[in-house]
């Protein structure tokens, strides 16, 4: 996860810490649809202004969208304003520390069971297919990052900084990257060899793209079960 992302994710959960402000997000979303100042305010015992207050700093930081709409249903002069309504965003918002992405993983399983129903193959090896091919939409980031014809040193410094993204922590002595992190850590302790070998197909993937590195696996404990060789 990049410092950005992280830093977006923490402030929007942060700003749930406030009591009001999260009785009235959770008042929001429970509702079957978008509610006004008047209605939250009611719903959760504050003021009307305190209401305004921490609705509107909702939506600044994305957790929740407005809407406006004459509530009297009539149209036209002598119809009154708008009012502001407020209802939950489609954004989602997580934080895991250590930085985990088990978003991936689901990905890239419901791929391969969507790809070994349709063509008939193994799940197993679709599942690998689909990890090389994520694998490879990264080389591509990487190739591009590290320019035509790079050097060792930059290629590799290349390949941390996509792989640092994605939550693996890389950390280079300058000929190897060890992975510091494993970014399906929970899945990997209940299945190992399963997890294990997704990653592995990964990240030769990108090992390859850069053209000076193997990925092999060679798991121990406190990291990432692949590490990265010299190519």
């Amino acid at each position: 996860m990049d410092d950005d992302h992280f830093a977006d994710g923490v402030s929007r959960l942060a700003s749930l810490a406030e009591p009001a402000r999260r009785a009235l997000y959770s008042y929001v979303v429970a509702q079957p649809g978008p509610v006004s100042r008047d209605e939250a305010s009611q719903g959760v015992a504050v003021p009307r202004h305190t209401a305004k207050f921490h609705l509107d700093r909702l939506v600044e930081e994305g957790l929740l969208v407005t809407e406006f709409k004459r509530l009297t249903g009539r149209t036209g002069p002598g119809a009154g304003r708008p009012t502001k309504l407020y209802r939950r965003s489609e954004q989602e918002v997580s934080v895991t520390v250590p930085d985990r992405h088990y978003d991936l993983a689901g990905h890239l399983m419901a791929r391969a069971i969507e790809s070994a129903a349709k063509d008939g193959v193994d799940v197993v090896a679709a599942l690998h297919a689909c990890a090389a091919d994520y694998g490879a939409s990264l080389g591509e980031q990487i190739r591009a990052a590290a320019g035509a014809r790079p050097s060792r040193a930059r290629a590799v410094e290349a390949v941390c900084t996509t792989l640092a993204r994605h939550g693996y922590q890389p950390r280079s002595d300058g000929s190897a990257v060890t992975l510091a992190n494993c970014p399906f850590h929970a899945l990997a302790q209940e299945h190992t060899d399963l997890v294990c070998r997704m990653n592995l197909a990964l990240l030769d993937e990108v090992a390859s793209s850069s053209g000076r590195l193997t990925a092999q696996l060679d798991p121990a404990e406190g990291r990432c079960c692949v590490t990265l060789g010299p190519g």
